[in-house]
């Protein structure tokens, strides 16, 4: 049994997606840098893109996974960047078929602790082996609660500590993923109660000043203790800096004007939403950076651009088809506005910069993390959609003049309440005391019987 004074060997298994092993990283840093050792199971080819991420190279391991082929995957996947969101089901499958690797590997390193969230199979694993384990989760605690609620329930449900987190009637059609198979003999909801149940522990990335009720509610729902670690974000003179190009082309634009639109690694629209979100930008009349992937119908951006868009915008547009260092982007004085989809890691990185922002939503867990900046801490404006999901040009730059224009009332107090919430978690000490009470957590989890 471990005592307090005694370092932590811990493993870390996240799912096969950057948004995913990329916090989980974070978490790795942060853990390491307090003199604690890191197994870090991955897809092999994911190694080399996360390397430069990795601060402590001698006590954070990298633990490559041959990921198996499974009928329907294209050759090669092993990452959910790597294909469509419609194929994600069967990445789990593979993910499902690492467990002899898992196992064989926890045999040998024999960790105190194991952390994991979509390998629903890992904490029996590790407990038949003595480990203790903990269900992680880096995505918005209202999205997680999401998944132990019916699809016919459309309000709160007793106890839960919001209703403004929710999803509004027409929404609820989204929630019928949750019941297909997202594995072998395994829906995406089953997947996720079962590790939630089977843990030693749950924890969140997040803390107790935004989602604190919520992360209570979910602890008291499955009888388990509940660790925060706060959002877990590197500093920023760790950050990957500018490419030339971009920084050349922001430094064009005086303070403050310039739009950045980015939609995440997995994130692949439909060429007319995308064809939408692009004419939107433009209808601004303002200065944009676009980081987007090429739409489901197109082989790269350059052909899924608007007809004469190109020549309309001119130098005042930029699209981008690849990877963009979006923090050091959110960070460069010419940015005013940051478009995001939602994504649960790029809500922690604008809270924590200047820019306005603007939510665009598209999946579920991504919807739940709007409400919360957009509707309860008032820190955002989401798009309107039309109750079939889809949104206009003319809306998406309603949402962004709102955020922009100094005179507006609802812009005005966005900007202040967003302020207000950097103050918090930029304020020293904050981020590193939730990773201190987390260490103590893990030992006090290690102490029980």
């Amino acid at each position: 049994m471990a005592a307090k004074s005694s370092k932590l060997h811990i493993a870390m298994f996240p799912w096969f997606a950057f948004g995913h092993m990329i916090p989980y990283l974070h978490l790795s840093n942060q853990l390491a840098q307090r003199g604690h050792t890191i197994t870090f199971f991955l897809p092999k080819k994911a190694q080399s893109k996360l390397q430069h991420l990795n601060s402590h190279l001698h006590l954070i391991t990298f633990h490559p996974l041959t990921v198996p082929p499974v009928d329907g995957l294209p050759p090669g996947t092993e990452t959910a960047s790597d294909i469509p969101r419609s194929l994600t089901h069967l990445l789990a499958i593979a993910l499902d078929r690492t467990s002899d690797q898992i196992e064989a590997a926890l045999s040998t390193l024999n960790p105190d602790i194991l952390l994991c969230d979509f390998a629903h199979w890992a904490p029996d694993l590790a407990s038949q082996m003595g480990i203790k384990s903990i269900y992680y989760s880096v995505v918005c605690a209202a999205a997680l609660r999401n998944v132990s609620v019916s699809v016919s329930v459309s309000v709160a449900p007793p106890g839960y500590p919001s209703s403004t987190v929710v999803l509004r009637p027409h929404e609820l059609r989204l929630k019928e993923s949750i019941n297909k198979p997202y594995g072998e003999g395994v829906t995406f909801q089953q997947r996720h109660t079962t590790a939630m149940a089977r843990c030693d522990a749950i924890s969140f990335r997040t803390c107790q000043e935004i989602e604190g009720p919520v992360c209570d509610y979910i602890g008291i729902q499955y009888g388990k203790s509940v660790f925060l670690t706060g959002p877990v974000l590197p500093k920023p003179s760790t950050l990957t800096p500018l490419q030339d190009r971009s920084a050349e082309w922001l430094g064009a634009f005086g303070s403050g004007s310039v739009i950045f639109c980015a939609f995440g690694s997995e994130n692949i629209m439909v060429q007319d939403q995308f064809q939408e979100l692009l004419l939107g930008l433009e209808l601004t009349g303002l200065p944009f950076l676009a980081a987007l992937k090429p739409p489901l119908e197109a082989a790269t951006v350059e052909d899924a651009l608007p007809e004469g868009f190109k020549e309309r915008v001119g130098g005042r547009g930029l699209v981008h088809g690849g990877w963009v260092a979006q923090p050091a982007i959110l960070s460069h004085p010419a940015v005013g506005c940051f478009v995001s989809h939602s994504g649960y890691g790029s809500m922690w990185e604008s809270l924590t910069t200047d820019p306005q922002i603007v939510l665009l939503p598209e999946y579920v867990d991504h919807i739940f993390t709007a409400r919360l900046l957009a509707d309860e801490l008032k820190a955002a404006v989401e798009v309107e959609k039309g109750e079939n999901g889809l949104f206009s040009k003319e809306r998406l730059c309603a949402a962004i003049k709102t955020v922009m224009d100094e005179e507006s009332e609802i812009g005005s107090q966005v900007k202040k309440n967003h302020a207000q919430w950097k103050e918090t978690l930029v304020s020293p000490g904050f981020m590193s005391n939730y990773i201190d009470n987390f260490v103590e957590q893990l030992h006090g989890l290690l102490d029980q019987n």
